[in-house]
């Protein structure tokens, strides 16, 4: 089970973490998980550079450590890029030494003040000593989930809960990944169209 729309209680059970963008105006902040990935990360790219629009990439070290390449386009490219552990771990399911071991192992790659818990899930603990351990760290969530990573759904589902859910400040998460390209490439230059046809801008977190 998961939400699409991020509700206000869960926002206020971590109100220390980033949910929204500050930018003024219609700004829409698009950020990819999990990547890069030799299919997917090309295609998103491909996509941003149509509408001249910047994203946030949440990278998981060892992805990057199998395809820097692609990670040095990422950033060639004017994006911004985020630690998303090395593994992919769940903090909810590790010890927080294994955790915070993990992060600071892909942070041997990924140079950035940024990081993204998977799955959204981090400990209260966890969140105290990542600060301890990279002080300034930004851990960024979301409000918008675009289930792309769903099997179950439609690629039009997933269009259809972007665009629904999506205002102006929204940081909404995709994924760069195989389980989600499907879904993924339907949904990504249509929404990008649709919100560029709006008038709005996509910016980096």
């Amino acid at each position: 089970m998961y939400l699409v729309k991020t509700p206000w209680w869960l926002r206020a059970l971590y109100p220390s973490l980033v949910w929204r963008g500050n930018g003024d105006g219609k700004t829409i902040y698009l950020s990819f998980d999990d990547g890069p990935h030799e299919t997917a990360t090309p295609f998103v790219l491909d996509q941003l550079k149509q509408y001249n629009a910047k994203a946030s990439f949440f990278c998981i070290g060892k992805n990057v450590s199998a395809h820097p390449a692609l990670y040095q386009r990422i950033l060639d490219e004017g994006h911004s890029v985020g630690n998303h552990t090395h593994n992919h771990l769940n903090g909810w399911k590790v010890k927080d030494e294994v955790y915070l071991d993990d992060i600071r192992q892909a942070s041997t790659l990924v140079k950035s003040g940024l990081f993204r818990p998977p799955y959204g899930r981090i400990k209260r603990a966890q969140v105290k000593k990542l600060r301890q351990q990279q002080p300034g760290v930004k851990i960024i969530m979301w409000d918008v989930l675009s289930g792309d990573f769903d099997v179950d759904l439609t690629g039009e589902a997933c269009l259809g809960y972007v665009l629904y859910h999506t205002r102006p400040g929204s940081i909404i998460v995709f994924h760069d990944s195989a389980k989600a390209f499907p879904r993924l490439q339907y949904t990504l230059p249509r929404m990008l169209e649709h919100f560029s046809n709006e008038g709005y801008l996509f910016g980096g977190l």
